[in-house]
């Protein structure tokens, strides 16, 4: 039996639509994908590829929908706009942070989610809207 540790490190996912490379950091300031408030004093990312799917599938623009692995430049916290107000505890391992995520690579295989899931959801984010129950905790 070895006595040598093995490191294992945690991976982080931001998905989008904006075309980035390596080296970019993703900073605050920038309009939410899922309302239509000011821009937002944080950044988000998950260390779930499933989460980050959503938001690549979800983000504003039209571009194609990308997944980034990032690495946080400071302080995260939970994000609680899925933590708690969701989902008890963090089960979608959603996370932000007021500092910079630096973009270390892209995922190029994933596989959004099905047309009619896809569907649900986006009718599901148009009715909150609709009832201004929308909001986001910035």
């Amino acid at each position: 039996m070895s006595t040598a540790a093995t490191m294992f490190t945690q991976s982080f996912f931001h998905g989008t639509r904006a075309d980035l490379k390596p080296g970019d950091l993703i900073v605050v300031g920038h309009a939410s994908n899922f309302t239509d408030i000011e821009p937002l004093s944080w950044v988000y990312f998950t260390a779930t590829l499933d989460a980050a799917i959503w938001g690549a599938e979800l983000a504003a623009g039209s571009g194609p929908g990308r997944i980034y692995v990032v690495e946080p430049t400071g302080p995260m916290v939970d994000d609680p706009n899925v933590t708690d107000k969701k989902f008890p505890g963090n089960p979608t391992l959603s996370y932000r942070s007021r500092d910079p995520l630096r973009v270390i690579a892209e995922v190029t295989r994933w596989q959004g989610h099905a047309p009619e899931r896809l569907q649900q959801m986006t009718d599901n984010l148009a009715r909150l809207k609709a009832e201004g129950i929308n909001n986001i905790i910035d």
